[in-house]
């Protein structure tokens, strides 16, 4: 969720307690209620995992619209993609990063249908702790740290969970775009999640967001947009017209993105600099700085859509 998950490039101060930290329990927008996820994420739990562990005990809103998808309210809702079909590869496998506390990871095992399936849940080593107190970890889902650009962690859960018979099926992002110092190591962990030897070809990538501070958060979807095709979310209810998931039932400030590594860009140089990486240095296999437009043409759509509602 928004929790700071850190980096191997990160400053010595924990990312999760940033300076005048003062924040509250997140609530259930909608009346949307999660009966059996109640007592482990609910207001209560939150306000002792908040004093804890920061920034990465609350539930932030973008996690709220991606448990939905995952776990409808009701049957009448439909997606496009749906979470989980039947062309999917199996045996499903998932990584969470920035998983904080844990409530998508949860809602996701309770969704997996073969005992086959696995979901990991990731996060920096000193909020593993709360994860496996919050999680129930079992044979579908287990918690490893991952700190984002940490290239010994990415490689740990390679050799650990993947082999010819298992490959990297979904990437889950919630509410993970925030802090400008943490968004070129989010970006090169999902490069290296979507590259040999963890899968080929290219697993689902969903990122559920919240917009806050455009001008600080548009440079990691720039970038993002270089090396992974994406696009938001559809939903009807009781079939009728397709529209944006967000837009009705959650805040229009509240995306659904589904990604795709672009296979061209397995030839590209991936530079060690983060600024570098985020001005789109070695995308399209040259050095010059450039940028993608496609979040800046969604969010124009989105706000075209309001404007007619």
């Amino acid at each position: 969720m928004f929790q700071a998950t850190g980096s191997s490039t990160s400053s010595a101060q924990n990312p999760n307690f940033p300076d005048f930290l003062d924040i509250q329990p997140s609530r259930t927008p909608n009346n949307f209620l999660v009966p059996h996820l109640q007592n482990t994420f609910g207001a209560r739990a939150q306000e002792d995992a908040i004093q804890r562990y920061g920034i990465a005990g609350r539930v932030w809103e973008a996690a709220y619209a991606l448990l939905h998808y995952i776990q409808p309210m009701s049957s009448e809702f439909e997606f496009d993609p749906p979470f989980i079909s039947s062309s999917d590869p199996h045996p499903l496998t998932m990584i969470e990063l920035g998983s904080g506390s844990g409530i998508v990871a949860a809602a996701i095992g309770g969704k997996l249908p073969s005992k086959d399936d696995l979901i990991i849940a990731t996060d920096l080593p000193e909020v593993c702790p709360l994860l496996r107190t919050n999680l129930c970890s079992g044979p579908v889902l287990t918690v490893r740290p991952l700190a984002w650009g940490n290239v010994q962690h990415a490689s740990d859960i390679s050799s650990e969970f993947f082999n010819k018979d298992r490959r990297l099926t979904h990437i889950i992002c919630s509410d993970l775009v925030y802090f400008p110092d943490l968004l070129a190591p989010l970006l090169r962990s999902l490069i290296h999640l979507t590259s040999p030897p963890f899968t080929t070809p290219s697993p689902r990538i969903i990122i559920s967001y919240k917009i806050r501070s455009l001008p600080k958060e548009t440079p990691f979807w720039s970038a993002f947009g270089l090396w992974f095709e994406f696009s938001p979310l559809l939903t009807r209810a009781n079939g009728q017209t397709w529209e944006r998931f967000g837009s009705s039932l959650f805040e229009d400030t509240i995306f659904v993105f589904v990604a795709h590594r672009r296979p061209h860009s397995y030839q590209w140089h991936l530079p060690s600099d983060d600024s570098d990486l985020l001005n789109g240095i070695g995308a399209w296999g040259t050095v010059s700085q450039k940028g993608d437009d496609t979040f800046e043409s969604l969010l124009l759509m989105a706000m075209d859509d309001a404007s007619l509602q």
